[in-house]
C-alpha cells in the first residue's frame, strides 16, 4: 500500500480480512464442508445475543498499526477497530460497547463460524471462495489494497525481475503466498520462498536480514515498516501484484446482523459525501435538506427496517465520525503511516467509495 489509499468501498455483503490478501497474511481458503461444497447457511441469530449481552464481540488482529493495534495503555485503535465501535454506536448508542478478541489468520474464520465473535473486522480480503465455501457474509469494502514487496533501500532491487533467485519472506498458508507464486511463475522468475506460519516471525526474519524481500498487502507493509529498527532503510516496490479488497464480515446466515453492518459501513461513506462530521452532526439535525433528514433519521423510518433506531447513522457519526475522519486519524498525514487515500477516496473525488441511496 505504498500509496494505496483507504477506501470504504461499496460492495454488498459482509466481511471477514485479510490480513487482506496478504497484508497481515490471510489463510488459504479451506472448505467448511466435505468436498469443498458451501456450508449450509441455516439461520443464525447473533442479533438477539448481542442485544441481550449489551455489547458486540469483534474479532481483530491487534497487531497492525493503523488497522487494529493495542497500545501500551491497552487501548485499541485503527480503522478496523473504529468500524467495530461504529457498529456498537449504531446498536447501543455506546461506541465502547465492544469486546475485542485478537485473532490470528488461522483462527479468525473458525472464530466467526463457531460464534466466538459476532463480527470479523480484521483486514481480510473478500474472495469468492470465502464468500461461499468458507461461509462468510461480507460487508462493503472498507479499504482497497494490493499486494507488494518490501526490500532494503541499499539492495538495488527496483522491480520483481531484480528478485530473481532471491529469498523472499512470506507467511505460509495465505493468499499472499499463492499470489507471489502465481506472479513469479507468470513472469518466469525463480525465487526462494522463506515461509513461516506466524506473521511476527516472518517480519522478524526479514528484519534480521535473512531474506532479501518480504511480501504482504501494501497497507501491512507500510504499517509494519514503522516497527522496524530503521524504517527509512526499507522501501516498498511500486509493482502491485494483486487486488485486495478488505472488508468486515459476519457468518453466513446472520442476515439481520449482516444488514446492519452493511449499512453502518455505508453510513460512514454517505456522511462524508453529505458533509456530515462528528463536529456538525448535531447542528444538521435541523437541516431542511431531505437527503440529510432521511440520513439522520429526523424524517422517515429507515432504521426500523434494520432493527435499529431511525437515527442510527447520526449515532455512528456522532461517536466515531465519517469515513474521512476515521481515515485521517488512523492512516492520514498526521500519522506515522501518512497514507494518501488514493482509490479509497469518494467516488466523486476519483476513488472507489460509493454508497447506495439512504431512501
Amino acid at each position: 500500500m505504498h500509496k494505496s489509499g483507504f477506501i470504504v468501498a461499496i460492495a454488498p455483503l459482509i466481511f471477514a480480512i485479510t490480513a487482506c490478501g496478504g497484508g497481515s497474511g490471510q489463510t488459504t481458503n479451506t472448505p467448511s464442508s466435505p468436498g469443498g461444497n458451501p456450508p449450509v447457511a441455516g439461520t443464525r441469530n447473533r442479533w438477539d445475543s448481542i442485544k441481550s449481552r449489551g455489547q458486540v464481540i469483534c474479532g481483530v488482529s491487534g497487531e497492525i498499526p493503523g488497522f487494529s493495534f493495542v497500545g501500551t495503555d491497552g487501548k485499541y485503535s485503527g480503522i478496523d477497530v473504529d468500524l467495530c465501535r461504529a457498529i456498537a454506536a449504531a446498536i447501543f448508542d455506546k461506541p465502547d460497547a465492544v469486546e475485542f478478541r485478537n485473532l490470528n489468520t488461522k483462527e479468525r474464520f473458525t472464530a466467526l463460524q463457531t460464534g466466538e465473535v459476532d463480527v470479523l473486522s480484521r483486514n481480510t480480503t473478500w474472495t469468492l471462495s470465502r464468500d461461499t465455501s468458507v461461509g462468510l457474509e461480507f460487508a462493503p469494502v472498507v479499504f482497497y489494497d494490493g499486494q507488494s514487496i518490501m526490500v532494503r533501500k541499499n539492495s538495488n532491487i527496483k522491480s520483481l525481475a531484480d528478485l530473481k533467485d532471491k529469498a523472499i519472506c512470506v507467511q505460509t498458508g495465505t493468499t499472499t503466498e499463492q499470489n507471489l507464486a502465481d506472479q513469479m511463475r507468470k513472469r518466469g522468475i525463480t525465487y526462494k520462498p522463506i515461509v513461516f506460519e506466524d506473521v511476527n516471525v516472518t517480519f522478524a526474519t526479514y528484519a534480521q536480514g535473512r531474506c532479501d524481500g518480504i511480501t504482504a498487502d501494501r497497507s501491512a507493509l507500510v504499517s509494519r515498516r514503522t516497527t522496524l529498527p530503521k524504517p527509512e532503510d526499507n522501501v516498498i516496490l511500486e509493482e502491485v501484484i494483486s487486488s485486495e479488497p478488505l472488508a468486515p464480515a459476519v457468518a453466513k446466515g446472520d442476515t439481520r446482523l449482516g444488514d446492519a453492518l452493511k449499512w453502518v459501513v455505508y453510513s460512514l461513506v454517505k456522511a462524508e459525501e453529505l458533509g456530515i462530521t462528528s463536529q456538525n452532526v448535531g447542528q444538521l439535525a435541523t437541516s431542511n435538506d431531505p437527503d440529510i433528514k432521511r440520513f439522520l433519521g429526523t424524517e422517515g423510518n429507515l432504521g426500523e427496517g434494520l432493527g435499529l433506531t431511525n437515527d442510527f447513522a447520526a449515532r455512528v457519526i456522532k461517536h466515531v465520525g465519517n469515513y474521512a475522519e476515521i481515515y485521517d486519524r488512523n492512516l492520514g498525514s498526521k500519522t506515522k503511516l501518512n497514507l494518501t487515500r488514493g482509490q479509497n477516496q469518494l467516488w466523486n473525488k476519483g476513488g472507489l467509495l460509493y454508497s447506495p441511496p439512504f431512501r
